[in-house]
């Protein structure tokens, strides 16, 4: 018995990723919509004293080419070459799913089928006659159910038989006459000059698929071949030989689940049915999700910062005045001290203060997504996106922008045209990340606490607006082109799985305080010390280097209300990481009010009034996303323009928009 690598592969929301989890044993996101897994996550099991690489690829329909997640499935299947593909196959959609199982039969592969979520399809009252579907597909298929590990040691010991087994290929499908002429001909002149089957091959290039028509072009015999290909599609034309392959495709799918699936001659109308009715009402829906998001951020504020916040500030205090009592007591230097107190407990510490907010946050966003109700949101928004130049799965990246502005750009590969993939990542930095939710909160709680909930809420729903109305900007201007439609399968409402919400909200609450203990870290440290340099200057004065640096650039937002030295420099100190704003304010503040021993509150409270404090909380709002966000854009768009053009654009309207608030609540006498 030889080590070998396992592939999984299935559709969205087939339970892949948690099929992913207990067969590893590994801890990964799991995701309740369509695209959440955009790149393939790896891990092991053993068996018999052996290891096993599994790869887990993104959530696909087809193997296609019209998408990044088809793109990476399709290329890994083909380059890579996995000894075995376990084929995840939602028990409730058998004959949809099948689709996809009867692409990878097309490329000869070695598959397992797990027939996963019988639980819900028992409930549903559809029966399998598993042997027959075995039988008729020529695979293995093995029931499970991956949320409560059952079929998992079976699904391991076929994988490993069959991994073992030679193949005997059979084409699953048969086409029409003059389709099966066509492949004939074509696998003749492909076979052994290509690295993957000639008759798939065949069957891809009648259907115009452009990634292999440019592997053929490039091939040293390829220029009679094209001619009969352009031929071929001239005279059929590429879209009618595609939908008849698909129609064979899906008629194949119904044979093999005729007489192996068993559903009820009435369906009984669900649970998820009744809450639909009203979670995705054409008119309700928007209102709903409105009102649902309302909740969420009331809780958040309630339960995150009045009721736990108030603990973790008391315990950053508590262990700020120990600290300063020990290092007095050791003779510890003045610098030092400064240092520990100003800018460790008072810089970073700030920010540490709102874990507890940034947690609560998360285990409800977790919650919904767990649920099921996430897919509903992007269905509910497709109409208003496409008034918008998009496409309603679109929302799907904004929504996971929500938490941090890097996945939600990252998951916009799933989208399947270029067009909807670069305005998606454009606007994305509008939806306000998890990074900027300590800014808000030491602002609502200096002047608005008794609406925390509210402000909060309207602060994301004014990001959602910008959002959106760049997205028709950009639409009508850098990106025209036809708006392009989905198809969307809306998953089933399921209790959420504890562990898969906490492994979540662990894993964005870690990347926080990760964050605080390196790149805010470097960042405090290094404003300290120009905020206490040169020596001849009173520290945290304008007199400082970081004072001067600051007199510089505090007449750009003089116009928005808060022109001071420290504001100015806190939202520069912000690009690096969102939560050095507070980190720098608190280090600031604390040394310029050293004497009064006010905490950040109070300070800010001195500085700012309501106005200005909402005229600065539109600003971090909207503006120049962080390093990593830069990055990425960079990275996903293979271009240093595109990053540098998202750096100045936020950064320009989020400067229009704050001056805005604070001119016209100054007409109307709100200063």
């Amino acid at each position: 018995m030889k080590n070998g690598t396992v592939a999984l592969v299935g559709n969205p929301n087939s339970g892949k990723t948690t099929f992913f989890n207990a067969l590893t044993g590994s801890n990964q996101h799991v995701g309740n919509w369509p695209g959440v897994t955009v790149e393939k996550k790896e891990g092991g099991f053993r068996y018999r004293g052996r290891k096993y690489h599994v790869v887990d690829l993104p959530g696909t329909y087809s193997l296609g080419a019209f998408s990044e997640d088809e793109i990476i499935a399709r290329n890994y299947i083909l380059t890579v070459n996995p000894d075995v593909i376990i084929n995840i196959v939602d028990a409730n959609n058998v004959e949809r799913n099948l689709y996809l199982t009867t692409q990878l039969l097309e490329m000869g592969k070695k598959i397992v089928v797990a027939l996963n979520m019988m639980d819900e399809a028992e409930k549903r009252k559809i029966k399998f006659d598993v042997e027959g579907l075995s039988k008729k597909l020529g695979v293995p298929v093995i029931p499970t159910i991956a949320t409560k590990g059952k079929g998992i040691k079976e699904i391991i010991k076929a994988t490993i038989d069959v991994m073992d087994r030679e193949i005997i290929f059979k084409n699953p499908v048969q086409y029409n006459e003059a389709i099966e002429q066509h492949i004939s001909y074509l696998e003749k002149i492909l076979t052994g000059k290509l690295p993957y089957p000639a008759r798939w091959a065949a069957l891809k290039i009648i259907e115009g698929d452009e990634e292999i028509l440019k592997t053929i072009e490039g091939l040293g015999f390829a220029q009679g071949l094209m001619e009969y290909i352009k031929e071929l599609h001239r005279g059929h034309g590429s879209e009618g030989f595609e939908l008849e392959i698909i129609d064979a495709k899906y008629d194949f799918a119904n044979r093999v689940a005729e007489g192996t699936v068993k559903r009820p001659q009435e369906e009984s109308i669900t649970l998820t049915d009744k809450i639909d009715r009203i979670c995705t009402n054409k008119y309700l829906g928007i209102p709903v999700f409105a009102a649902i998001m309302l909740i969420v951020f009331l809780l958040t504020f309630e339960v995150g910062e009045e009721i736990l916040g108030e603990a973790a500030v008391g315990l950053i205090e508590g262990l700020a005045g120990i600290a300063g009592i020990s290092l007095n007591y050791i003779g510890a230097p003045g610098w030092l001290i400064s240092f520990v107190i100003d800018g460790i407990f008072n810089g970073v510490g700030a920010v540490v203060e709102f874990v507890p907010l940034i947690t609560v946050l998360y285990l409800l966003l977790g919650l919904l997504e767990d649920s099921g109700y996430m897919a509903r949101a992007a269905y509910v928004w497709d109409d208003l996106m496409r008034k918008f130049g998009l496409q309603g799965r679109a929302f799907i990246p904004l929504i996971i922008g929500f938490g941090c502005n890097v996945p939600g750009i990252m998951s916009a590969r799933t989208l399947d045209n270029k067009k909807d993939r670069m305005i998606t990542t454009l606007i994305n930095p509008f939806m306000s990340c998890g990074a900027k939710l300590p800014i808000y909160s030491i602002f609502i709680a200096a002047f608005f606490s008794k609406y925390g909930g509210l402000i909060l809420f309207l602060l994301y729903a004014l990001g959602i607006a910008v959002a959106l109305l760049m997205a028709k900007l950009l639409s009508k201007t850098l990106f025209k082109g036809e708006a392009s439609y989905y198809i969307m399968e809306l998953p089933p409402y399921r209790m959420p799985t504890l562990r898969n919400v906490l492994r979540n909200m662990w894993d964005n609450v870690y990347g926080f305080l990760k964050r605080a203990g390196t790149v805010i870290f470097v960042v405090v440290t290094l404003l300290w010390m120009l905020a206490v340099l040169p020596a001849s200057a009173e520290p945290y004065s304008q007199f400082s280097i970081l004072g001067r640096i600051g007199a510089i650039i505090a007449p750009i937002f003089r116009p928005a209300g808060f022109g001071n030295w420290q504001e100015s420099v806190a939202l520069f100190a912000g690009i690096p990481a969102k939560e050095a704003v507070i980190g720098t304010l608190g280090m600031l503040y604390a040394g310029q009010y050293v004497e009064e021993g006010m905490v950040l509150v109070n300070a800010v409270q001195l500085q700012f009034t309501p106005l200005t404090a909402l005229s600065y909380m539109v600003m971090t709002l909207l503006y120049t996303p962080c390093v990593a966000t830069l990055s990425i854009v960079g990275k996903e768009t293979n271009s240093l323009k595109w990053p540098v053009f998202m750096a100045l654009y936020t950064f320009a309207i989020s400067w229009v928009a704050a001056v805005a608030v604070f001119r016209i609540g100054s007409l109307l006498g709100f200063n």
